[in-house]
């Protein structure tokens, strides 16, 4: 039978939620990737391997996205041939990437931050 909560239950869950900010990493310059330092706030919740794997893998869907390519070079040309009217109707190779890395965050929230 599916559980039901009250509006009170699940505000007082989510206050008890612990929030955690990963820092951003400047090292290699402005390029997108997150520092895999592990945060005091997961400490005796989570392994450190764990959180490592869940940064280094953000950290390389970010790669991913910003790698500039065929592909992103054939965007750029459709881009300025159809005065960015391709956006329309066309997601970007960031855009997709952006998309797996949120289903990515999503699924770890679930299975391991929880």
């Amino acid at each position: 039978a599916p559980q039901v909560h009250s509006l009170q239950e699940l505000r007082r869950s989510a206050s008890l939620a612990t929030k955690v900010f990963v820092q951003r990493d400047y090292s290699e310059g402005t390029t997108c990737q997150f520092q895999t330092k592990f945060p005091a706030e997961l400490e005796s919740r989570i392994e450190r391997q764990l959180f490592e794997e869940t940064v280094k893998t953000l950290n390389g869907f970010y790669a991913e996205a910003e790698k500039i390519g065929g592909s992103s070079y054939l965007e750029g040309c459709l881009a300025c041939a159809t005065a960015y009217f391709i956006f329309l109707c066309m997601e970007t190779h960031y855009e997709k990437v952006l998309k797996k890395i949120s289903k990515y965050i999503q699924e770890q929230n679930e299975k391991i931050y929880a």
